[in-house]
């Protein structure tokens, strides 16, 4: 299937590995790329720029494809070595990116002169249109049921991508719900690309998660994430457990007085022990609504392979009969 995205990209399918924290290593994204989409590295989870230097090295042991690097702007104390990421980066040879986060304006050039891709990830459709003017070359609509940050304006998919395609010039892909065929062939209707999928792809064989973090994307319905933080206007759309339930609680009592050190414990470090070490209730983590369309747990060729012949019948077969009827 081409796409403006699969050209921009110049992979075979319209398919990206969103870029998500302590689970876009080298293994995830050799995996997605090797399968004919574009697998993403999560740069920040890399603590060094030498250490994502290493990994962009592992994963290009791992494949021939093309596959890019998350690089997320964070409004942060510790604010970390951007520069040093943007020339492991460009020293790695990798051709795409994608950004996320504040304005990526001041890393564009480097990027630009260095040949590479960048789609940035985005929540609105002003968004969309100030990375396509500062010269992002693609975007990542991200609609509200999307896992991590959805944003403050909570505009699902059905409304943000056809505005999105009304508005925009440069390509875009469907993030947020994406998780098969029908969600392809949806996305495409709607005037997207193709679609980006984070929280599908921790549910496959290479994810290098805990097999607790797949048992239960598994057991999840689309019922059961929750919306944390909203009172700090950093809205995260993350699986529902006992962490939540606490931080909720604080939400719920300190009202307007809430500030981030009161749900620290909830939200900060958390990751490596959930995603690594399989404590389930440690904290936080994101999760999108679409683990309500989360059956098996597959390789990430036997997923892409079958999204595609999906999205090809539905097209040939079910769409076309409508046509000719």
């Amino acid at each position: 299937m081409k796409t403006r995205i699969t050209e921009l990209f110049g992979i075979q399918h319209p398919i990206i590995q969103g870029g998500m924290h302590f689970v876009g290593f080298a293994e995830m994204a050799a995996a997605v790329s090797n399968a004919g989409g574009l697998g993403i590295i999560t740069g920040l989870t890399q603590r060094t720029p030498a250490d994502l230097a290493n990994e962009i090295a592992r994963c290009r042991d791992m494949t021939d494809k093309p596959f890019g690097v998350n690089l997320t702007f964070l409004p942060v104390v510790n604010t970390p070595d951007y520069p040093g990421y943007v020339r492991a980066i460009i020293e790695g040879g990798v051709k795409a990116v994608e950004t996320a986060g504040n304005n990526p304006q001041q890393v564009l050039p480097y990027f630009k002169d260095a040949g590479i891709k960048v789609i940035h990830k985005c929540t609105s459709v002003r968004h969309s249109l100030k990375a396509q003017s500062i010269g992002c070359d693609a975007v990542s609509v991200d609609g509200f049921e999307c896992g991590g940050h959805p944003g403050e304006d909570d505009v699902p998919n059905f409304i943000l991508l056809p505005r999105a395609a009304e508005e925009l010039e440069i390509p875009f892909v469907a993030s947020g719900g994406m998780a098969d065929g029908r969600s392809l062939v949806a996305a495409l209707a709607l005037g997207a690309e193709g679609m980006n999928m984070g929280t599908r792809f921790i549910a496959t064989k290479e994810a290098p998660v805990h097999e607790k973090v797949k048992q239960a994307l598994l057991a999840a319905s689309e019922l059961d994430t929750r919306l944390v933080m909203r009172p700090l206007r950093n809205t995260e759309r993350v699986l529902h457990n006992a962490a939540v339930d606490r931080l909720l609680e604080k939400e719920k009592q300190l009202g307007a007085n809430l500030k981030f050190e009161d749900i620290i414990e909830e939200v900060a470090g958390v990751y490596p022990r959930i995603m690594k070490d399989g404590d389930m209730d440690a904290g936080a983590w994101s999760c999108g609504m679409v683990a309500g369309l989360i059956h098996d747990i597959p390789s990430c060729k036997d997923l892409i392979d079958r999204i595609m012949a999906e999205a090809d019948a539905i097209i040939r077969q079910r769409l076309t009969g409508f046509a000719n009827a």
